[in-house]
């Protein structure tokens, strides 16, 4: 979302077929005519406030659709997404449905006004001569407004007694549209709604969580003065969301490392700035920081993990014998989650078998590392060049091998890591639950010493059903032999 100080420059710079080379569909809600009577009425009222920066006339967001929407009818599917924002926030709006030049990049910019029209215009009637001054302040007396031969100065002017000095057509600026909740919302609203209309579930959206374990990339807007700086702060921002998949996948608990990023990140980020400013190099380093106490850790488990397996015995109930009159329930049967757990273990020993195979690497690199600190000597040369050889052959492959996790998720449909083991933990709870409702029930049905005992109780409660079914035939034929007779 970003603010507007030329409404008029840009509803025309979005809208223009001469200006955008792929435009596909212009959409109103109101006369162009509102447009300028709103920028003209935000202008005044900034004058009035005596702010110091520019008039913010209006505001536009940018919604990136799926490629795939390209195939829905351009002018149908703008007005959906414009009416959408419309009913559920009561402004006007005018938008445009653009591609950019390599056609990658299908997107909605939409503009919408922070006030409403009046039912009625307000106006005001000026009581007395009413004098303003070059910068359409009000001033008291008319000495103010003149020069030293005593004309009227260029720019000021006097509104008579008698006429509107004053005339409101909009409301007051609704506050909701600077709130930070706003863009949250609005988010969340239009995620949901591409999500109605997707045809593969691989093009589902969903909103960065802000309050969640991973750090949102910043998006670099076309030439952007800050761009290089931004996709090395992006870097750095990676290598910590690539950590926190491995933390995951390594059983580091959220809440664990929600607290490592609130304390090694936030807290550090705030109190940074304020005592040095904005300085991206300090953020880097302290994600960097951030990043080698979540590495710690992780090692810490790996440890007590791969060295401390636990192996437990399972105890074995002798089984319950039934009276054969007993009625046997259905046996239980798998939720469709629980059936997905064999899929879902799968892609969890893939993850875990890459994350300790990243283990072993860093465990190799540590290795070479101290290695390399331990040669010294003038005649150590050539063997420190080999040891710095390996480890530099050794870092970018520990890299790609943490990207490579979120790739094994993403391929199954899954945005990130957190994503898939929330589901991955849901069914294997649901899993062991049936499990352990279906040996309940075999202890309880099936007798250890007769193993065909099930089946005999099956044929008794067969033939109990078929003896009723006879018996009610016998009866429905009796009692139309009666009828005939």
């Amino acid at each position: 979302m970003s603010k507007l100080t030329n409404l008029k420059g840009r509803i025309n710079y979005i809208s223009s077929h001469a200006r955008q080379e792929n435009l596909y569909a212009v959409y109103e809600t109101t006369d162009r005519k509102f447009w300028k009577e709103l920028a003209k009425c935000n202008q005044e009222e900034f004058l009035k406030s005596g702010t110091e920066g520019k008039c913010i006339e209006a505001r536009e967001l940018i919604i990136a659709l799926p490629e795939s929407f390209v195939d829905y009818q351009s002018d149908m599917l703008l007005k959906l997404f414009i009416e959408h924002f419309k009913q559920n926030y009561g402004t006007e709006c005018i938008a445009a449905l653009h591609h950019n030049k390599r056609k990658t990049n299908y997107h909605i910019h939409l503009i919408f006004s922070e006030r409403n029209l009046l039912t009625e215009p307000i106006e005001k009637i000026a009581t007395r001569n009413m004098f303003y001054d070059e910068n359409g302040k009000h001033v008291r007396t008319k000495k103010e407004i003149l020069d030293e031969r005593g004309q009227l100065r260029k720019g000021c002017k006097i509104i008579p007694k008698g006429e509107v000095y004053e005339r409101n057509l909009f409301t007051i600026k609704d506050t909701k549209f600077k709130s930070e909740n706003f863009l949250e919302e609005v988010k969340r609203s239009y995620t949901n709604l591409i999500n109605i209309y997707v045809k593969d579930d691989k093009e589902r959206l969903q909103v960065f969580d802000k309050g969640g374990v991973y750090l949102p990339m910043k998006k670099i807007g076309k030439n952007n003065p800050k761009a290089k700086q931004m996709i090395a702060d992006n870097e750095i921002r990676k290598k910590w969301n690539l950590t926190v998949d491995r933390a995951l996948i390594s059983r580091v608990p959220e809440t664990q490392i929600m607290k490592i990023k609130q304390t090694e990140i936030s807290v550090k980020a705030r109190e940074s700035v304020k005592q040095f400013g904005k300085q991206p190099q300090l953020f880097a380093a302290i994600i960097l920081l951030a990043i080698a106490v979540l590495e710690i850790l992780i090692t810490q488990i790996f440890k007590l993990t791969y060295q401390q397996a636990d192996r437990g015995n399972v105890k074995v109930e002798p089984m319950k014998e039934i009276s054969l009159e007993e009625t046997i329930p259905e046996k239980p049967k798998k939720t469709p989650l629980a059936a997905k757990y064999p899929r879902l273990s799968e892609i969890y020993i893939k993850l875990e078998n890459q994350n300790y195979a990243i283990y072993q690497r860093e465990q190799q690199l540590s290795g070479l590392e101290q290695e390399l600190v331990n040669v010294k000597g003038i005649f150590k040369g050539k063997e420190r060049k080999e040891l710095q050889g390996q480890i530099d052959q050794l870092k970018p492959q520990i890299e790609n091998m943490k990207r490579y996790l979120s790739s094994i998720v993403q391929e199954h449909g899954y945005k990130t890591v957190k994503e898939f083991l929330a589901e991955y933990s849901k069914a294997k709870a649901e899993n062991d639950a049936y499990k352990k409702a279906v040996v309940d029930w075999e202890k309880k049905y099936v007798t250890k010493a007769e193993p065909d005992g099930i089946k005999a109780k099956l044929e008794y409660h067969k033939q109990q059903i078929r003896k009723r079914e006879n018996s009610r035939q016998r009866t429905y034929r009796h009692s139309a032999d009666r009828g005939a007779r």
